[in-house]
């Protein structure tokens, strides 16, 4: 199924532009949340001027979240923890009351969760948005960085080819599903910018 969807378009080639696979958190309305993506890169050539940029599909619990609250981590992984790739991109914050439950966590300065267990973990407040039709590109700023356990990083390609069979199947089936309702979702772009928080008085 997935494969006919990617028949006879780009998309297989811009999977080589994808980025490390990453542990994205946030919080909003006393609520924590954690997913998994491939979405994030550098938002600066500035080293003093440190940002971020995800993007976050509009149907992920997540992104109203970060839209809500202006806040969310990025954690870079190592490629043994595969564990918490399942556990926070393989389920649902709308069926699971805690997808955080169980792991170790830090409250960062803007009270946005963190991972203890990963590579790195950067705390960002959003600066600036931008709709994409399915997704929303968020930009943020660098609040504070943390260093974690070292190892070989989590690359999206390394994740494709060394997945198990079974997780490889729901994995897919879960992107295909995906990509049937996001498709009419991604022709349709809101011009308007970024306004901040939606929680912001």
């Amino acid at each position: 199924m997935f494969e006919k969807l990617t028949r006879g378009t780009a998309y297989p080639l811009l999977r080589h532009l994808t980025s490390p696979v990453v542990a994205i958190t946030t919080t909003a309305g006393g609520r924590p949340n954690g997913m998994i993506a491939n979405s994030a890169q550098r938002g600066s050539l500035v080293p003093s001027v440190p940002r971020l940029l995800i993007y976050i599909s509009k149907t992920n619990y997540s992104h109203d979240m970060v839209m809500e609250s202006g806040l969310f981590g990025v954690h870079l992984l190592r490629n043994d923890q595969w564990d918490l790739i399942w556990q926070l991109g393989l389920q649902s914050a709308a069926d699971v009351p805690d997808k955080l439950e169980g792991l170790e966590l830090r409250t960062g300065e803007t009270g946005c969760p963190l991972l203890v267990d990963c590579m790195a973990a950067f705390e960002c407040r959003v600066i600036n948005a931008m709709d994409g039709g399915a997704a929303t590109f968020f930009l943020g700023d660098i609040v504070q960085d943390y260093r974690g356990k070292e190892g070989d990083v989590m690359t999206s390609g390394y994740f494709r080819q060394n997945m198990s069979l079974e997780r490889k199947q729901v994995y897919e089936s879960k992107l295909a599903a995906a990509m049937g309702y996001l498709e009419p979702m991604a022709r349709t772009i809101n011009t308007s910018g970024w306004k901040g928080p939606r929680g912001q008085k």
